[in-house]
């Protein structure tokens, strides 16, 4: 574990948390629900797998432009209104579905009484209406008082739009798992941890090591 870099936690006036991998240990139900929906519109095993792939190399981005990419690059189709509506609602059935039984960290509740000061927020590449439903369905919508969002805006412009609202205070530290939670982070001027029990980044220790990265396990290892 490697603390480089990071103030006492009980400095941030704002923690903003990524949910696949973070809150939720939600990484490979996803990869399993990318791989299903690609079956279902009529992929075989080689390309299900190739999105996979994909999803895994760009973690942390929204699924709209990888299911562009399926369409236009893999299955080699024009990428179309009702292709994409067809994918996107299986997708998000698909993960309702997987979401509402997933583990919840069980260190929720205590970072969260031990940071009562802090606001929360969470900044997902997952569809921010279906975020919105499946906290509030688990009961933990009300942790995350300074809002809850997603796609289809991307980490980039969310985290820009709510420094510019006022929402994310800082110093603010930004909780990931992905190379592009460290990347949105950076650019908008946060503090970042990375959190390794869950991530299906491959070679996240080079990466970590190469951008002196603070990593930690789980997000009971912050307090």
């Amino acid at each position: 574990m490697s603390i480089q870099g990071m103030r006492p936690l009980a400095e941030y006036k704002t923690l903003v948390f990524d949910c696949d991998g973070v809150v939720l240990n939600s990484n490979q139900l996803k990869i399993q629900a990318y791989y299903d929906v690609a079956i279902k519109f009529g992929a075989n095993k080689t390309q299900a797998q190739a999105l996979v792939d994909h999803h895994v190399k760009f973690g942390g981005i929204s699924r709209y432009p990888k299911f562009e990419y399926f369409l236009r690059e893999i299955m080699q189709l024009t990428v179309t209104e009702q292709a994409m509506h067809d994918l996107l609602d299986s997708f998000t059935a698909e993960v309702k579905r997987l979401l509402t039984d997933c583990e919840i960290s069980p260190y929720l509740h205590h970072v969260r009484n031990e940071n009562k000061h802090a606001k929360w927020m969470i900044v997902s590449g997952g569809d921010q209406a279906e975020l919105r439903d499946i906290f509030k369905q688990r009961g933990i919508d009300r942790m995350f008082d300074a809002g809850i969002y997603g796609s289809p805006d991307n980490k980039d412009t969310i985290l820009a739009r709510e420094l510019d609202a006022g929402s994310i205070v800082k110093p603010a530290l930004f909780i990931g798992d992905s190379r592009y939670d460290h990347q949105a982070s950076t650019n908008a001027g946060l503090d970042f941890v990375f959190l390794s029990a869950w991530t299906d980044v491959e070679g996240w220790q080079d990466y970590c090591a190469n951008h002196q990265i603070t990593v930690f396990n789980h997000l009971g290892d912050l307090s």
